[in-house]
């Protein structure tokens, strides 16, 4: 499959048993790659922030990357969460997933150890060089404590294996400057649900989207209707998701996504420590911005 960096991507949660382990739930998995697809999403992300890699082993790690594809069968790309704050372990990861035949690979910015930006590049670069899988930076300085500067970006960019930019930085000024010096040709995707419009507005070419989970298709229409000039339906868009949006985050991702898709009748609710199931008072949110919605019924 030729992957192209553009439109909705979900950054999938990743299901587990309601049990001690919090074992891998297989077949919600299943259901939760049918839902996407069925809402028209163009992609899929497994193993990202979203997906708990964090607390995931490396058999289950590849188990879900591995099942992953096996459900969505070709019918959309599905790219693999591999990064790491130690080079050796991402061009690892990179080469593992690209064994399980993962479409394209996210790596985040390294994490903790809060490197320089000449670092950044030798790290990325040195991921790039290591496989033939197209790579998407992934910048979201709020988690890492380490942010991807404009000049960096354009710097990577130049990399022929290097073909996009998760933006989660929360800064539009950022994203407007970062469009600006790679000349509008390199992708740039949203990693801020909220900002998708905004950010489509400057030239960014779609998002990778953690209200995709309980929204598909509302949120793979922002980008559809945008890009076909219906700017106005895009915006309004914007502003009905946004309420739900608000309710996602408002404990540590992906508690309250969970919730949301358990009410939905997809997947247990639960997290796997230091992260916990989310709040009775977020699970009465997510159910009226749902039935707003028209996605669930009170």
């Amino acid at each position: 499959m030729t992957f192209r960096c553009e439109g909705t991507f979900t950054a999938l949660v990743t299901p587990m048993r309601d049990d001690h382990d919090r074992s891998l739930d297989l077949d919600a998995l299943e259901r939760l790659v049918e839902q996407q697809i069925a809402g028209g999403v163009d992609g899929l992300v497994a193993c990202g922030t979203t997906g708990e890699a964090a607390t995931l082993s490396d058999d289950e790690w590849a188990e879900v990357i591995r099942r992953s594809r096996q459900f969505a069968a070709g019918r959309v790309p599905v790219v693999a969460g591999t990064g790491s704050n130690d080079t050796r372990k991402a061009i690892a990861q990179s080469q593992k997933a690209e064994q399980l035949g993962a479409d394209a690979l996210l790596v985040v910015t390294p994490y903790y150890n809060k490197p320089t930006q000449a670092g950044l590049v030798a790290h990325f670069t040195a991921v790039a060089d290591a496989v033939r899988t197209p790579v998407i930076l992934y910048n979201v300085p709020g988690r890492t404590g380490c942010n991807m500067l404009p000049a960096t970006v354009a710097e990577l960019a130049k990399h022929p294996n290097v073909v996009g930019l998760k933006e989660a930085s929360g800064s539009l000024d950022q994203v407007i400057e970062t469009v600006g010096r790679t000349g509008g040709a390199f992708p740039v995707l949203s990693g801020e649900d909220g900002l998708c419009v905004p950010m489509y507005s400057v030239g960014c070419k779609g998002v990778i989207s953690v209200v995709s989970n309980p929204a598909p298709a509302l949120t793979a229409a922002l980008y559809r209707d945008f890009v076909a000039g219906r700017t106005r339906d895009a915006g309004r868009g914007q502003v009905a998701l946004h309420n739900l949006i608000k309710v996602l985050f408002s404990e540590p991702n992906p508690q309250p996504a969970k919730m949301a898709m358990h009410l939905l009748g997809v997947m247990a609710p639960v997290a796997r420590l230091p992260l916990l199931t989310a709040t009775p008072a977020t699970r009465e949110a997510l159910l009226r911005e749902l039935t707003t919605l028209g996605l669930a019924s009170a």
